[in-house]
């Protein structure tokens, strides 16, 4: 019961230790800062993707013999395909960006600001929930140390985003405590959605291996979609691409160690 508890809301925690940031750092984050902060968390993303939902989904698959990939691809394509559907229907604005995306609405620019950092945090807390059905399955395929080794992974990379959502906000005037709160709630959906997919993987279990690939497709999408893109914003500089590949080996020495 504990490990559940803390594979559920152990992501939370990061985002709210890294919204917190807003009480001890003055000003806004250097340019050359959320490169290297987004960086690490794309690469965090995408070897969490592979190693901790992937291959699992893969090895859960096995008794397909040729056809074992199957499940994965699929996941991935629904995985991709929702979070573009959400990235069509809710009205975002990303970091460093002026033009809103989805429809039109008459919100707030923080408003808007939340459900972009929250937009990519739903399939972090499937992820999480996919790989703790997965254990609790009982199936062999997924440990509780594996479990332990994703939801860490998301908590150290939810960070800088936790960070990157509250620091900005208190530059442009918000004060600290609400800064702070915009922050925690871009992070609230995670435990959420860990906890509804736990819940749904209950129903279907032979569906399990969709689930994991679905949170990889999710995750992939906003890797590719999102955060390499701001990575590489402005002016050309490595940082975030070695950023990139600090986060990609951080989360593949974490899944091998403890997984």
């Amino acid at each position: 019961m504990i490990e559940l508890i803390q594979g559920i809301f152990l992501p939370f925690a990061g985002t709210v230790l890294g919204a917190a940031c807003v009480f001890v750092l003055r000003g806004m984050l250097r340019m050359s800062v959320r490169r290297a902060l987004t960086g690490f968390a794309a690469g965090v993303m995408m070897a969490a993707s592979v190693w901790s939902l992937l291959i699992p989904a893969m090895e859960q698959a096995e008794d397909m013999g040729h056809w074992a990939f199957v499940p994965a691809v699929c996941g991935i394509w629904l995985g991709v395909l929702f979070l573009l559907f959400l990235d069509r229907t809710i009205p975002h604005l990303h970091q460093g960006s002026s033009e809103p995306e989805g429809p039109h609405a008459s919100l707030r620019k923080t408003t808007m600001l939340v459900l972009a950092v929250t937009l990519h945090n739903i399939p972090e807390g499937m992820a999480a929930g996919a790989v703790l059905a997965g254990w609790l399955s009982g199936n062999g395929t997924v440990t509780a140390a594996a479990a332990f080794a994703l939801s860490l992974g998301i908590a150290i990379q939810n960070f800088p985003e936790g960070a990157i959502i509250s620091m900005p906000l208190r530059a442009e005037g918000v004060k600290k405590e609400k800064a702070f709160l915009y922050g925690v709630l871009s992070g609230v959906v995670e435990p959420l959605a860990a906890i509804f997919t736990i819940w749904a993987a209950g129903f279907v279990l032979p569906a399990l291996p969709y689930l994991l690939s679905f949170a990889a497709g999710a995750m992939l999408y906003v890797v590719v979609e999102e955060l390499i893109p701001e990575m590489s914003a402005g002016a050309h500089s490595n940082i975030g691409t070695l950023s990139f590949a600090a986060g990609f080996t951080v989360m593949l020495a974490l899944d091998v160690t403890l997984g």
